[in-house]
């Protein structure tokens, strides 16, 4: 449950605010929304919720796009990221709250300024890089809700472009969203909640399809990566606030 109905229309605003970033750019759910629904609902709570809906996002956006999945890359990816979702599941469940707020506002923070800065990893090449990348994805998805940096730095450093990338990534968001599901469990909202982010996920779906049509792309990922470091950063600092 959420905390009135103010509470749970700022709820199907965030959640609409990150549909229509994934929609417009094909990332950035998970990056816009996690923080702000960890600092609304609690970190298990907003992680959870933060996952069934990116994974929904994540199948919508593959529909179109599931013929351009690279199999070579994405099978290491996910079976690198199945077996670290349990790890990264249990670690959340057992840290303290403050201490989960830092570690969640941490993660963001440092994989927003990398996807920034577009490092160049050599490790993150080839086969050996999409086990490290899937399996520091799957961690992070399952402990803060944002595994998707992972598979952007591996992108980077394998040369995909932007055409490239956004199939894959979705594919990689099903996938792994759903085994952070199955590992976290489902967010225990009332029914109407769960018809409001229903609506707020359409919605913004639609928002960003329009967006998509006037806003260039490259405009349209600053926004994204800026609105995520200052939600990171809030997260952080309110994480410190309760040590």
């Amino acid at each position: 449950m959420t905390g009135g109905w103010a509470a749970d229309v700022l709820l199907g605003g965030i959640i609409a605010l990150g549909a229509s970033v994934q929609r417009l750019t094909g990332m950035g759910f998970a990056l816009v929304a996690v923080p702000a629904l960890v600092l609304l609902l609690g970190p298990a709570e907003g992680v959870v919720l933060a996952n069934c809906a990116a994974g929904v996002i994540s199948a919508v956006g593959l529909v179109d796009g599931w013929r351009e999945v690279r199999p070579a890359a994405m099978v290491p990816l996910v079976l690198a990221a199945a077996c670290t979702v349990p790890a990264g599941s249990w670690t959340a469940a057992r840290l303290p709250e403050p201490v989960l707020l830092v570690g969640m506002g941490v993660l963001v923070s440092a994989a927003v300024l990398l996807v920034m800065r577009g490092a160049r990893v050599p490790a993150l090449r080839g086969v050996r890089g999409a086990v490290a990348a899937g399996a520091a994805g799957g961690f992070m998805n399952s402990s803060a809700g944002v595994g998707g940096p992972a598979v952007s730095l591996y992108a980077v450093n394998a040369g995909w472009t932007v055409r490239e990338f956004v199939p894959n990534a979705q594919f990689y968001g099903v996938v792994v969203n759903a085994f952070s599901v199955a590992a976290n469990g489902v967010p225990r909202l009332a029914p109407p909640v769960w018809l409001l982010a229903g609506a707020a996920l359409a919605a913004g779906t639609v928002i960003g399809k329009a967006l998509g049509e006037r806003v260039p792309e490259r405009r349209a990922r600053q926004l994204v990566l800026a609105l995520a470091l200052a939600g990171g950063l809030t997260t952080l600092g309110k994480g410190l606030w309760g040590l």
